[in-house]
């Protein structure tokens, strides 16, 4: 099924209506499981100014997308207001693509959900024979954690000085290891390390590079013909969104850091043009049958926590139990079944919040790291969920 566009766009006439205003607006006015779009839009008016990076809003219902609008700007050397073309960095938010080529080559018959590490790449360290496929999506692998081992090697570097690694880096640094940081399915924690190497597999398991297995099993099936796995000097960001930081009161570009060449764990841009045929693939199961995506949304460990001390997690989530499948969060909201997703990089944040059983999705891209947009998402997500 074709996602039916209905755009709504607003003037600076929003802007009068301040957060502090919306529950009246919400509650107020219009039935919780009908909000017009004026009062999507008082969520997200005045956050940001239009000389300012900024940020993309999307909520697909029903099939349909009901709201989207975007603020601010999307390179400010440019002056380019960011639009429904603009492509971001997904950075985590990529890692459900991630899982999504692996099942595909699981459904080939190319891969087993329990093949070990060490029949995939001979050379692989004997700890290898402990970690399985299945234990790599859903963040069970006990992995060392690739950013760790660079801050040992760079320590007392800036950001600036420290080369960038790719997922070949990171799968070099895990065969010099000698074992995990506990044994593989016992415990859970998030693993970047671990969907880096899940790239490193797909390059080899299919026998083309991780970029173009996700263009032609996935993006191309789809027609998410500006969504591409960015490997620089090999391809263009068509409307490319900068990342933005701001200090001291000034916008800095952060577009970049040691860790944006890695792909299976964050490397992916795209658009709020491409993202509902994304959204609609999952619903209408265009890519798997439900049966094949089952791993997907099956909680692997529902009593993992996270801590209160990982800077990127969303505030609504830190230090709170969480279940995960492959690629996605997947602990309800009020009640309701919820598969998830946030994306934090130097001068990105992002987040998909999806609502199976309510057919809602909504989505936000920002290529600035300053606003709370979990907070956003489930206050948009709050209009429609009794």
């Amino acid at each position: 099924m074709r996602t039916k566009r209905i755009v709504f766009h607003f003037g600076a006439a929003l802007c009068v209506f301040s957060l502090l205003s919306l529950p009246l607006l919400v509650w107020g006015q219009t039935a919780p499981n009908n909000p017009s779009p004026a009062q999507i839009g008082s969520i997200f008016a005045g956050i940001v100014s239009q000389q300012e990076p900024g940020l993309a809003v999307l909520v697909h219902k029903d099939g349909q997308i009901v709201f989207e609008q975007s603020y601010g700007m999307r390179d400010l050397r440019s002056s380019l207001p960011i639009n429904s073309h603009t492509n971001f960095r997904l950075a985590s938010f990529t890692k459900q693509f991630t899982a999504m080529a692996i099942m595909l080559l699981v459904h080939d018959g190319k891969l087993h959900y329990d093949d070990h590490l060490t029949g995939i790449f001979p050379e692989f360290p004997a700890y290898g024979r402990t970690v399985t496929i299945r234990n790599l999506p859903n963040h069970t692998s006990g992995l060392v954690a690739y950013e760790d081992l660079m801050a040992k090697e760079y320590a007392g570097k800036s950001w600036e000085e420290i080369p960038q690694i790719t997922d070949a880096g990171v799968l070099a640094l895990m065969e010099q290891q000698t074992g995990t940081k506990f044994p593989p399915g016992t415990q859970w924690e998030y693993s970047n390390s671990g969907y880096c190497v899940l790239a490193m597999v797909i390059a080899k398991v299919s026998g083309m590079s991780f970029a173009d297995f996700l263009r032609q099993r996935i993006f191309a099936p789809l027609g998410m013909n500006d969504t591409v796995a960015h490997v620089y000097g090999k391809d263009i960001v068509a409307n490319r969104a900068y990342g933005y930081t701001k200090d001291s009161g000034v916008w800095l570009e952060t577009d970049q850091s040691p860790t944006s060449a890695t792909l299976g764990d964050g490397g992916i841009y795209t658009s709020l043009d491409d993202l509902p045929k994304w959204d609609d693939a999952l619903r209408n199961h265009t890519l798997l049958s439900a049966a094949e995506f089952q791993p997907a949304i099956t909680p692997e460990n529902s009593a993992a926590v996270l801590p209160a001390a990982v800077d990127d997690l969303p505030k609504a989530a830190a230090g709170k139990p969480l279940a995960y499948g492959f690629g996605w969060f997947l602990d309800p909201y009020r009640g309701h079944p919820r598969m998830w997703h946030y994306g934090s990089s130097i001068g990105f944040n992002t987040i998909i919040e999806r609502f199976p059983e309510n057919n809602l999705t909504i989505i936000i891209l920002a290529n600035r790291t300053d606003l709370d947009l979990a907070a956003l998402a489930l206050r948009t997500a709050d209009m429609y969920l009794h």
